[in-house]
């Protein structure tokens, strides 16, 4: 017998209701607006870069660690679980989802630190807009606009899924996006939807979870040492109790599966709590509420910090891991200064973007061609440039 669906919230966006795209489309005969959005990023050349683009590991250090992708993906599907049963847009949820990490450099947090540095003069580097300009203008499959002209909502969530951003519209790095407001208001000041914060809060989710089970797979840090550690360690310590003769990789899956239902019950049972005390009543409600709607109780926030306190530590400042983010950086530094130079070793249509551009234009452009990286493709392009032995 079909279980019985879970009601329409008050404050869920509504792709009938939608504020429509910058440049207007005929609507398609077979998907809402917000599955059309999903559709054009699963379908995007920056979408599928992400299978070789890593956060901690590069991606050459194993099949088994996540990339971007696969990250992208457990949040995109998180994020649909928990907009179907809050009664949200799953569409509009995965979404947002699905979209979140396009703007992220080769080589996870080293890649992102070092472009920051070396644009620092030039306007600055971050992800969260480098995520905007990959939608609203580098992604080019349409002969009649650059990007992907998704929709307002869409827009909207991929620049404040974590909040209102115009306290952040002086900094150098986030001209495009007030140039891009200034021309299509996105209403900065406010809070975005309630599955624009879904999707931000699958993200934190999944990165936790998946960086324990990658950690312990790396041969980091050993499972039982999360045994002393809140949230996972009364997990895994009842997992050990049930199964205490089983494999040790089916324990740790295990303790990751409790982990994630036990942070999405968790994320529920707070967005009710807030939903039911600001009596929200209409998707307005969530934007104009102050504060997010969707959110970890207190008590799961102050747990999260003690694990990513011993993950820091013991995962993201590990020796072999400070040598990975060292090679990656010059690299990545070693191309920056070498393009800025020499523009014309740039591909050609890189190079015919960089001409007639001042200094701060041509990093922008250098800036855009490593960002759109693969590590494997990074990896490649500086030995072919830097080394001998490529010629031949």
């Amino acid at each position: 017998m079909p279980s019985t669906p879970f009601p329409r919230a008050p404050y869920a966006e509504d792709p009938a209701r939608s504020l429509g795209r910058k440049l207007a489309e005929p609507e398609s005969r077979t998907r809402t607006a917000f599955a059309r959005d999903r559709d054009r990023i699963i379908h995007a050349t920056s979408f599928r870069r992400l299978k070789e683009k890593t956060q901690v590991f590069v991606a050459h250090e194993g099949d088994h660690f996540r990339t971007r992708l696969t990250h992208s993906l457990e949040v995109a599907q998180i994020a649909r679980s928990l907009a179907v049963a809050m009664g949200l847009d799953a569409d509009l949820a995965e979404t947002v989802a699905l979209a979140h990490d396009l703007g992220h450099p080769p080589f996870g947090h080293a890649g992102e630190d070092e472009l920051e540095r070396r644009m620092e003069r030039f306007g600055g580097f971050d992800h969260n807009v480098q995520t905007f300009r990959v939608v609203t203008k580098l992604e080019r499959r349409y002969p009649r606009f650059e990007g992907l002209n998704l929709t307002w909502e869409t827009l909207e969530g991929v620049i404040k899924h974590n909040g209102p951003v115009d306290g952040k519209l002086q900094k150098p790095s986030w001209r495009a996006i007030a140039e891009f407001d200034a021309e299509y208001g996105l209403r900065l000041s406010t809070w975005a939807s309630a599955e624009a914060q879904v999707a931000a809060l699958s993200d934190d989710i999944a990165y936790n979870n998946h960086d324990v089970d990658d950690g312990v797979q790396a041969g980091l840090f050993h499972l039982k040492e999360l045994l002393d550690v809140p949230l996972i360690g009364p997990i895994l310590a009842g997992v050990y109790a049930e199964f205490p003769d089983e494999d040790a990789s089916i324990v740790r899956l295990e303790a990751v599966r409790r982990m994630i239902g036990a942070m999405v019950d968790d994320v529920m049972d707070e967005t009710a709590r807030r939903a039911a005390a600001a009596k929200v009543g209409s998707p307005e409600d969530v934007r104009n509420l102050g504060h997010a709607l969707v959110a970890f109780s207190r008590p799961m926030v102050e747990d999260l910090a003690q694990l990513r306190a011993f993950l820091m530590e013991r995962m993201y400042r590990h020796w072999r891991v400070n040598r990975t983010r060292s090679q990656a950086r010059r690299i990545l530094a070693e191309m920056f200064q070498l393009f800025l130079t020499e523009p014309d070793v740039l591909p050609t249509e890189w190079f015919a973007r960089s001409q007639n551009r001042d200094e701060a234009g041509l990093a922008r452009v250098v800036c855009d061609y490593i960002a759109g990286m693969t590590d494997r493709f990074a990896i490649e392009e500086h030995r072919k440039l830097f080394h001998i032995d490529a010629w031949t």
